[in-house]
């Protein structure tokens, strides 16, 4: 009985402190790897999945499935364009209805009484097999939904499948509903930014949602990928993917400070008209020249740098304070923000792949012709390296932010 009582007073209070580290954490998609992680391990499961409440729909936001992935995360699969509704056709969709938690002990085993059917599609595309399954609604202090996690296959201290103990679904449960008031702090986060960004589509039409949603996304999954390889340790692969993934989406904040008749103009830049543009760098970075935090001094250096070229032939080059707006002399290699080279590469790839208002999307091979032949001119070529070991995922982000 006591080795009980201590065992839940140490699951409490490593809840307690979890809970206080994600709200050091300021993007959604890192709250959302980080819930799911530690709800899986303090249920034990071997995979799972976040599912959030948009228009009345749940959106999937985060898998997560240690005999599929492994440690190397979900890849493409993180960004499957899967919607499902609200209701009981499906157990996600049931639990968010009736905001209960649903216990199933064999998937394909279901009591005929139930109303909700198991959706075996995922299993047969990818040859695993759902045993047990806890299903959570995410709901907040006014008693809202959030969204939906849902656990999959238990493991006991062998690591064979199982069902889900008493202790783990108890305290499963304490952790995601405490953690559902975070995620809505990294939602408005990010709707904070998309606010920002809205405004500079009023002058500028590819300054769209989806485009800062992409570049964001691509900027965090390249730089996943560098680290990894440079051996950072995981904590630092994490906080620094969390800042540029959003410091990325306001890279082209400053363009609000451009008029409508260059932004909007249907064909190739003058030099004198390009020469305005080019202080659309300036005009942004100066929102951001008191930084407060580790975001600020990020989002500054983002804006500011992300046209730096690695070959020194970018702009705006060397400015001090922000002020003027020309620079005394160019960035080159490694002088250039490390975020800033991501964020390049990530823009001028999704730049090249999309419609403009002076030309069509590019062919994707075309696309990959010009960043390999940019490397060490334009791009960092360790950068580009990684860029071509991941395009699969890149792909899969252009096809969920559409």
């Amino acid at each position: 009985m006591a080795t009980d009582m201590r065992r839940e007073k140490n699951t409490v209070e490593s809840i307690l402190s979890t809970i206080r580290s994600l709200n050091q954490i300021k993007g959604v998609d890192m709250i959302l790897d980080r819930i799911l992680f530690e709800s899986r391990r303090l249920a034990n499961a071997d995979a799972g999945s976040i599912y959030l409440l948009k228009d009345n729909k749940l959106v999937f936001s985060n898998v997560q499935n240690d005999s599929l992935f492994g440690s190397r995360g979900a890849g493409a699969a993180l960004y499957a364009d899967s919607v499902l509704p609200v209701s009981s056709e499906t157990v996600v969709g049931h639990s968010a209805l009736t905001k209960e938690t649903v216990v199933i002990d064999d998937a394909y085993n279901l009591d005929p009484d139930v109303p909700y059917t198991f959706q075996s599609s995922f299993d047969e595309e990818s040859h695993y097999h759902s045993r047990s399954i806890l299903t959570i609604p995410l709901i907040n202090s006014n008693d809202a939904l959030v969204g939906v996690i849902q656990l999959i296959n238990a493991r006991d201290e062998h690591g064979q499948i199982t069902t889900f103990s008493e202790h783990s679904k108890t305290m499963a449960f304490l952790f995601a509903n405490s953690a559902a008031v975070i995620i809505e702090h990294g939602l408005l986060n990010r709707e904070t930014i998309l606010r920002m960004v809205r405004m500079a589509a009023l002058h500028d039409p590819k300054e769209t949602g989806a485009h800062v949603q992409r570049v964001s996304t691509f900027s965090a999954e390249i730089y996943q990928r560098w680290a990894e390889k440079k051996g950072i340790p995981d904590q630092e692969i994490k906080n620094f993917r969390d800042l540029i993934s959003l410091a990325a989406m306001s890279h082209d904040a400053g363009k609000v400070g451009i008029s409508d008749t260059i932004l909007k103009k249907p064909a190739k830049l003058t030099d004198e008209e390009f020469g305005v543009m080019k202080r659309h760098t300036i005009y942004g970075a100066q929102l951001f020249t008191d930084a407060a935090t580790e975001l600020d001094k990020m989002t500054y250096e983002v804006i500011l740098h992300h046209h730096e070229k690695w070959n020194g032939k970018g702009y705006p080059g060397k400015v001090e304070h922000c002020e003027g707006t020309e620079c005394s002399r160019s960035l080159a290699g490694e002088e250039i923000p490390l975020a800033a080279r991501i964020v390049a590469l990530a823009d001028v790839f999704d730049a090249l792949s999309s419609s403009r208002c002076y030309k069509e999307p590019w062919e994707k091979e075309k696309v990959y012709d010009v960043i390999r032949s940019e490397s060490g001119k334009h791009f960092d070529p360790e950068l580009v390296e990684v860029f071509f070991e991941i395009i699969d995922i890149l792909c899969a982000v252009q096809r969920k932010y559409q």
